[in-house]
């Protein structure tokens, strides 16, 4: 798939695909071509390609299986929380008689600080988020899209949208999200897709993906002064984390084992730990590469 805004190429030629069952993150830069990618899979733009579900064309007489969450907010301040998600339930072809009954549990669920019959208006910002989140989840839709659903929550409301995201996957769902907080990518997602310039620069798992860059991460926790620890082989560089804790950059991730032995030399050791660069290293490295 591609699209263009006049002369700025927003997506070039970029082809994924999500599994039943399967989270994805979609990740890159403000402006990499996230929102147009959901707005294509939704119809809201023209683009030059095919997207399909279900190996079908997506049109209306699927809508009523995805459920979509805009970065931008749009509630009806008027309406009560028991209005405004069975109207958009309503919208899904979902009966009011059976949306109902299950709201009192969904507020329950979010740990929404208010009740059903609270008009929208009278909710905190995080909470009138939690509703819309509802919304787009209520109906048990087969393929949802979330735009940034974690952003202006606390760890704890996180946690809670993190549960439900994965209970959705395990009822057969398959959910792709954008977000610029790489810890939630790495928890939750099963995949993930980067997007520089319209461009994918990174697709696979994502152990796989940090696997790709190399165990060049070694931290260790050791009686060693940083400057006897800069002087191993393949040692790059050396940043004390805590007392006695120090992380050190390898240019060689097969050095591991011959540091192991110069440290320990046959002793216990408290920490020894050989990993691959983060997903937010990752991504700063990818986002900050202008040779892509």
């Amino acid at each position: 798939m591609s699209k263009n805004f006049g002369s700025l190429k927003a997506l070039n030629d970029i082809n994924f695909s999500i599994p039943d069952g399967h989270i994805l993150g979609l990740i890159g830069q403000n402006g990499a071509g996230k929102s147009t990618t959901f707005h294509s899979i939704l119809n809201f733009l023209h683009y030059d390609g095919e997207i399909t579900w279900q190996n079908e064309p997506i049109t209306e007489s699927v809508f009523d299986q995805i459920g979509y969450l805009p970065e931008e907010r749009s509630l009806m301040p008027k309406l009560t929380v028991e209005q405004q998600i069975v109207y958009l339930a309503r919208l899904k072809n979902k009966p009011a008689k059976e949306i109902r009954p299950q709201i009192d549990s969904w507020l329950e669920k979010f740990a929404v600080k208010g009740t059903k019959k609270d008009k929208i208006k009278s909710l905190s910002k995080g909470n009138q988020q939690k509703v819309q989140l509802i919304c787009t989840l209520i109906h048990d839709p087969k393929l949802i899209i979330l735009d940034e659903p974690f952003s202006g929550l606390d760890p704890v409301n996180s946690d809670l949208l993190k549960q439900a995201i994965i209970d959705a996957r395990d009822n057969g769902a398959s959910i792709i999200f954008s977000s610029h907080d790489m810890e939630n990518v790495e928890e939750v997602c099963d995949s993930l897709v980067m997007l520089k310039d319209g461009q994918i620069v990174l697709n696979g798992t994502v152990g796989d993906v940090r696997d790709t860059f190399g165990k060049t991460r070694l931290f260790v926790t050791t009686d060693w002064t940083a400057d006897r620890l800069s002087e191993l082989p393949h040692v790059v560089s050396v940043t004390q984390r805590e007392q006695k804790r120090y992380l050190l950059d390898l240019d060689d991730e097969n050095a591991g084992k011959e540091i192991f032995n110069t440290l320990t030399n046959g002793q216990y050791i408290e920490e020894f730990s050989q990993q691959p660069p983060t997903l937010n290293e990752i991504f700063r490295m990818k986002a900050g590469d202008h040779n892509e």
